[in-house]
């Protein structure tokens, strides 16, 4: 696999990337070697996507903090049920 190839040729872990609309604000691929993230729940206003931003410590440890969708200017706020 590239990715894994491209992580062992420069001495990383794994690799994160953004600026690509994921539903779920994260999602793990090329076998848990890259990561997309993306920060703006509910992209537009029409695409109902959650939030994600990633926490990395001082030992590189990473976690993930996700935000539900904003709701639609004009439209009141409804409290969604997750799903684990």
């Amino acid at each position: 696999d590239i990715s894994q190839q491209y992580c062992h040729n420069n001495g990383l872990t794994f690799v994160s990337r953004a600026h690509q609309l994921v539903m779920e604000g994260y999602n793990w691929s090329h076998e848990g070697k890259v990561v997309t993230i993306f920060s703006a729940p509910n992209y537009c206003y029409r695409c109902g996507n959650e939030a994600a931003l990633m926490e990395v410590d001082e030992h590189m440890e990473h976690e993930f903090q996700q935000f539900d969708p904003a709701p639609r200017r004009g439209e009141l706020e409804v409290n969604q049920k997750r799903m684990p």
